[in-house]
């Protein structure tokens, strides 16, 4: 099946006489009929539900049907994008290790790194595209467990180059995990271009909403963990009575262990309503990514005549953008969703008033949905980095986010010239 058909069609499949929509099946326990099928089930010998903590129907439709869209064997929902990350990379490792992260990443998940992850004994070692390939490689070494991207960049919106990256990481023996959030699996498909596993915050266009917080995870099948970096996938888990879960789940290991090590012991679960709204959001994700990509472009276009007040545009699908090759080359058809990111001249003070002489697009702190919003990252997602990573994370004081809706583009762009000719 085509992208656009797993949207409605997968993950869930009536039986006859059943619900045609995807039921929410809001219970946390699971009935058996003997003791014997129960103790199975927590021996992971047999397939099932134990516990929604764990697993559940609802929320397991909804992770086939975002497996298939990404290509991958397996996905785990998350209660949230931040929790998907974080069970990324925890799964892999331990105190003492430490991993590669690329500098211009959302500005949650670089202090979820940086800060969060280094009180538990984990090294996150920033990166950027103007360094070297020499000199990113040295900063691995033999406790180095993965490479962590996104595929564009939040808020920069700077294109990860899968070609250059992918091949670095794997020199080193460890796996490329990649933030699809904002190109979605609609536009990019990093497994078809080296990437091993991919998260996303499904807030966002997955979603498409603002109605329910949730993340993804899911796993190519395609990494080698028989490599000597692995043990928590290649020796005993004396937890679940000395499994090794490349042995018993093969290419599947991965994503196993996430959910019945990480999830049962860290509880980042998503309700089964979360799921059932989020399989909403998706039937419509081919159409409505699209229609995004679309409006940003002409916004865009538009921003970039406006050199009275604007002093840049960053927008991948601008044929003056520096990123422009690199969305042709793994973005569909160089669709590069629907967010437009530029400066004010004036800095902060003028990207403020800017933003509150809008009508239509509200400011709200969200991004990737159906209507219109506006936000200054400096002042509020990214408050909590330092000037420095503001700058590495390709923000500055005057750094304006447009997300842009799915709206009628005549209207959006009537808003925005009326914000600007009262900046005059």
């Amino acid at each position: 099946m085509k992208r656009s058909t797993l949207c409605v069609q997968a993950g869930y499949e009536p039986g006859n006489g059943e619900a045609r929509v995807l039921p929410i099946y809001q219970s946390t326990t699971y009935k058996y009929d003997s003791s014997a099928e129960l103790a199975a089930l927590f021996d992971l010998k047999t397939p099932g539900h134990m516990y929604t903590r764990i697993s559940n129907p609802t929320v397991d439709c909804v992770e086939k049907k975002i497996a298939a869209l990404e290509g991958g064997v397996g996905a785990m929902m998350t209660s949230s994008g931040q929790a998907a990350s974080l069970i990324s990379v925890f799964n892999i490792a331990s105190s003492g290790d430490n991993f590669i992260m690329m500098g211009n990443l959302y500005g949650g998940t670089t202090n979820l790194f940086l800060v969060t992850m280094k009180r538990m004994g984990i090294e996150a070692r920033v990166v950027d595209p103007s360094m070297s390939d020499e000199e990113i490689l040295s900063r691995f070494d033999d406790r180095t467990r993965l490479f962590f991207g996104e595929t564009i960049a939040n808020p920069s919106l700077q294109i990860f180059d899968f070609d250059r990256f992918a091949p670095l990481a794997h020199s080193k023996g460890v796996p490329l995990i990649i933030d699809n959030t904002f190109a979605t699996p609609i536009l990019c498909r990093p497994f078809e271009h080296g990437a091993d596993i991919v998260v996303h915050s499904s807030t966002k266009y997955m979603d498409g909403h603002a109605v329910v917080v949730g993340g993804m995870i899911v796993d190519s099948g395609k990494f080698d963990w028989n490599n000597g970096k692995y043990p928590e996938l290649t020796e005993p888990d004396e937890s679940y009575h000395g499994v090794v879960y490349t042995e018993a789940f093969g290419n599947a290991a991965y994503i196993t262990k996430a959910r019945t090590q990480l999830m049962r012991d860290l509880g980042s679960t998503p309700q089964p309503i979360a799921a059932f709204l989020l399989n909403l959001g998706l039937e419509t994700l081919d159409l409505r990514i699209r229609k995004h990509s679309d409006n940003a472009l002409k916004v865009a276009r538009y921003l970039e005549t406006r050199t009275d007040l604007i002093e840049s545009v960053s927008y991948p699908g601008l044929e003056s953008s520096s990123e422009h090759e690199k969305a042709l080359k793994y973005l569909d058809g160089g669709l590069s969703s629907g967010v437009v990111s530029f400066s004010m001249k004036g800095g902060r003070d003028m990207a403020m008033k800017f933003m509150d002489s809008l009508r239509l697009a509200k400011i709200v702190v969200h991004v990737a949905d159906a209507r219109t919003s506006v936000l200054n990252p400096a002042s509020t997602t990214h408050r909590q980095l330092s000037d420095e990573l503001l700058r590495e994370a390709g923000i500055d004081p005057g750094f304006v986010r447009f997300s842009v809706g799915i709206e009628d583009i005549d209207d959006i762009l009537e808003d925005i010239e009326g914000a600007l000719s009262k900046c005059l």
